[in-house]
């Protein structure tokens, strides 16, 4: 007969607690981890990554035709009859291709047509994007009272990012959110997620 002590029943009743909560752990880092793909792998060898912002700005006629990858924030969105403009005040990208947040990087905004109609309430003030897309030119559209030259291109592949958690305002009362991530080594390291929108 095998005698089995109330503290070995609380210690393995503990154990198999302790277990379900690194499984559950082990899934959040999962996801976490996950990335999903910017540059869409039929898209990839038709991306001029060589020209800058800064090049398109100088002469948009020069590079007409170019498939282009550019990010930044939406500053406006409208629908028109060829489909819905964004309004985009560029941002540098950092390594995953995802927008910086600091709009003092910004070098000028350019204009996107996604052709196809995308909900203008969808993509609403301040939502960053990476936008891969062809140039088409340039537009000389009003900046409040100035004249302005925008870089246009229509979108081939939109990805929408998540706001990051830091984004999110602080509000007094009851607050629940769920998180996921992982950090190793000396240096920083971050995950997140986005929406990709593409034709």
């Amino acid at each position: 007969m095998v005698v089995v002590s109330v503290g070995d029943v609380r210690y393995t009743a503990h154990m198999m607690c302790v277990c379900r909560y690194l499984a559950i752990g082990l899934l959040v880092v999962t996801a976490g981890c996950a990335s999903t793909r910017v540059i869409p792998e039929s898209l990839e060898p038709q991306v001029e990554k060589t020209v800058s912002f800064d090049q398109i700005v100088a002469s948009p006629d020069s590079y007409r035709g170019k498939v282009v990858l550019l990010g930044g924030e939406v500053l406006k969105a409208k629908a028109t009859e060829g489909g819905t403009q964004l309004e985009v005040l560029q941002l540098p990208l950092d390594d995953e291709e995802e927008p910086e947040v600091d709009r003092l990087q910004s070098k000028g905004r350019f204009l996107a047509l996604h052709k196809e109609f995308l909900d203008p309430s969808t993509i609403v003030e301040g939502t960053r994007v990476t936008i891969i897309g062809e140039v088409t030119g340039a537009s000389v559209e009003k900046m409040d009272e100035a004249d302005y030259r925008f870089p246009t291109l229509d979108v081939k592949h939109l990805h929408r990012w998540d706001r990051r958690r830091d984004d999110h305002p602080r509000t007094s009362g009851p607050w629940w959110g769920v998180f996921g991530g992982v950090g190793f080594g000396g240096g920083g390291s971050r995950s997140g997620g986005g929406i990709s929108i593409g034709f």
